[in-house]
């Protein structure tokens, strides 16, 4: 599955990364993201393929949305197997004026409910007030 982001925005690389492959990868298993046999492999022209088996949907969605919001990255090709299969999740991008509280509410109606957006997406926010316009949000089903 290809996956479309803004391509200068997200969170840049650590210094020290010899190349945005290796560099995206480094991103998702220092997060503890929990796919197996992890891939990622650049495509060329601001496109990675990201492959291996996650332990769910949610597991492989953290795994495109930290590749995705890497600056210089545009496309994430999705070859990641799932081993159990949740409720659909809700891809968002962040419009300038956004927050997650106002994101909240516009998808669980209720503002306070943004810690569950900041956890889905803590491979790329380290802050929850720290989203910017063109950022690619995961939106986790509240069930």
């Amino acid at each position: 599955m290809l996956f479309k982001f803004v391509k200068d925005a997200g969170e840049k690389l650590r210094d020290g990364v010899s190349n945005i492959a290796e560099g995206i990868k480094d991103r998702i298993q220092g997060h503890k993201t929990e796919v197996k046999n992890l891939e990622v492999e650049e495509a060329g022209d601001g496109r990675v393929v990201v492959k291996g088996t996650a332990r769910n949907r949610a597991e492989a969605e953290k795994a495109i949305v930290a590749a995705g919001n890497t600056p210089g990255i545009g496309e994430v090709e999705a070859q990641i197997d799932i081993e159990d299969e949740p409720n659909q999740t809700v891809f968002y991008t962040v419009q300038k004026g956004d927050t997650l509280s106002k994101i909240s509410k516009d998808h669980y109606g209720d503002p306070m409910k943004y810690p569950t957006i900041f956890e889905a997406n803590k491979p790329m926010l380290s802050d929850p007030d720290k989203i910017y316009p063109g950022q690619t949000l995961r939106i986790p089903s509240l069930d």
